[in-house]
């Protein structure tokens, strides 16, 4: 089933692609845009940050939330995220970003987005079985 792609989520897209430009990918040349919606409609963008400590480096998904997150956005109000690659294929976010987007949204909308087209997704469908709390200690 083909999900339809409206107003919001074509302009989710077009801030991640728009703030692709501003990776930082000098190791990988693997450029990504992503960009967050909240549940009030607010967008949030970021764009990855490689370093040459390679684990020192940032995804665009996560760099997004962070965004999203000082500016107020809080578990469970992340409504959809938007990640721009030009990989030929729709690139999803990785597992640590995963992990990273379902504290926020887990049944968030995904769209991956590229040249060749979006592909709609969803946490659920992308992360089925995520990390969700720690188990408390006895004292």
């Amino acid at each position: 089933m083909k999900q339809a792609i409206g107003l919001a989520d074509r302009r989710l897209i077009a801030a991640a692609r728009a703030v692709r430009r501003h990776a930082h990918a000098p190791y990988s040349r693997f450029r990504v845009g992503a960009a967050v919606r909240n549940r009030r409609g607010e967008v949030f963008t970021g764009c990855n940050v490689e370093n040459a400590s390679l684990g020192a480096g940032i995804c665009a998904e996560r760099g997004a939330v962070l965004q999203a997150v000082a500016s107020g956005l809080r578990p469970g109000d992340l409504d959809a995220v938007a990640v721009y690659t030009s990989a030929a294929k729709p690139t999803p976010p990785c597992g640590m970003c995963l992990q990273f987007l379902v504290e926020f949204g887990a049944e968030a909308r995904v769209l991956l987005a590229g040249p060749r087209g979006v592909r709609a997704t969803s946490m659920p469908e992308l992360y089925p079985f995520p990390f969700r709390s720690f188990p408390r200690r006895r004292k």
